[in-house]
C-alpha cells in the first residue's frame, strides 16, 4: 500500500506542479490536507484490491493546495516553494510555483550571454497553464503557456527547468512534459472541473 501511495503522491505532484490559484493562504489548513491524504490512501487501497471497486473520488482545490502546503512539503524538490493550482473546466489547469534560479544555475552553469535564464536570479514566480487528458488508464499534459515575471518562457527552457527539478535516482532524466504516463492505483480517468479534480477507478 505504501508503494501505491508513494506512486500516487508523485502522480499528484506531477499534475499539480506542472500546471495561479484563487485559494488564499488563509483558507489552507492541515485539516484539509489530511482529508486529501486519507482519500489518497483509500484510492491506493482500492487500487490494490482484486477486483477494483468502481469508485469516484473528488479532490477540491482547497484540499489539493492544503495537501501540498502541509502534507508533502518535504517531498517537493529543493528549490521549489509555494506550489499552487487552480483546476479549471475541461481538463484545464493553471498553477504557479516559486523557483530558486540560483539553485538551478549553480548546478547547470551559464549558457552564455544568449541564454535568457542567465539574467534571472533569486526566487521567481513561474506560472503555467495547460490541459490534462487522463483516460483509459493513461494521462498526458499539454502545455499552453508559461511565464516568469509575466515574460513568456519558451517550451524548451521550461522543459530544462522541469528536467532539472524532477530528476531522481530512479529517473535521472527527469520528467518529459510531453511524455504520456500510466495512471497509478488502477485509476481509469481523471476529470478536471472548475475547483476540483475527480479520480475515477
Amino acid at each position: 500500500m505504501k508503494k501505491h501511495l508513494s506512486r500516487f503522491n508523485a502522480f499528484t505532484l506531477l499534475i499539480f506542479l506542472a500546471a495561479v490559484s484563487a485559494t488564499t493562504a488563509v483558507e489552507l489548513s492541515r485539516e484539509q490536507g489530511d482529508r486529501l491524504e486519507r482519500k489518497i490512501a483509500e484510492i491506493a487501497k482500492n487500487g490494490a484490491a482484486e477486483p477494483v471497486r468502481p469508485k469516484k473520488t473528488p479532490m477540491s482545490e482547497l484540499e489539493i493546495n492544503s495537501y501540498m502546503k502541509f502534507n508533502v512539503k518535504e517531498q517537493i524538490p529543493r528549490g521549489l516553494t509555494h506550489p499552487q493550482i487552480s483546476p479549471l473546466e475541461n481538463g484545464n489547469l493553471r498553477g504557479s510555483v516559486y523557483v530558486d534560479m540560483d539553485e538551478f544555475k549553480r548546478q547547470r552553469g551559464s549558457g552564455g550571454v544568449m541564454d535568457p535564464l542567465s539574467y534571472i536570479s533569486g526566487r521567481v514566480p513561474l506560472t503555467a497553464s495547460g490541459v490534462l487528458r487522463a483516460k483509459d488508464g493513461k494521462g498526458q499534459f499539454q502545455l499552453i503557456s508559461a511565464e516568469i515575471h509575466r515574460i513568456p518562457v519558451p517550451k524548451p527552457l521550461l522543459q530544462e527547468l522541469v528536467t532539472f527539478f524532477s530528476r531522481t535516482q530512479e529517473n535521472p532524466r527527469g520528467i518529459n512534459i510531453d511524455e504520456p504516463f500510466i495512471l497509478p492505483a488502477k485509476i481509469r480517468e481523471v476529470l478536471v472541473n472548475r475547483g476540483e479534480a475527480i479520480v475515477i477507478q
